[in-house]
């Protein structure tokens, strides 16, 4: 999930060098971490968070085609 991530986030942002995704996984989730450059947030959420939302839709779709039963939860930070 951290490589579909990084291949949805970096051709959206100026700075893909600054994308890093950190996953974090437990029992019953996995927690993916999204970190870019300040100035790309803005790209990354979107208006009114479509684009943060589109991004979400497609790598918990991703988790359910693989097989994941995990909740995959995509945590944007500053």
């Amino acid at each position: 999930m951290k490589k579909l991530l990084e291949t949805i986030v970096k051709p959206l942002v100026d700075h893909p060098d600054e994308v890093v995704v950190t996953e974090t996984e437990n029992d019953t989730t996995v927690v993916l971490e999204l970190r870019v450059a300040h100035s790309d947030m803005g790209k990354v959420i979107g208006r009114q968070g479509r684009i943060a939302k589109a991004i979400r839709t497609l790598v918990k779709g991703a988790a359910k085609r693989v097989g994941n039963d995990k909740k995959v939860v995509v945590d944007i930070l500053d």
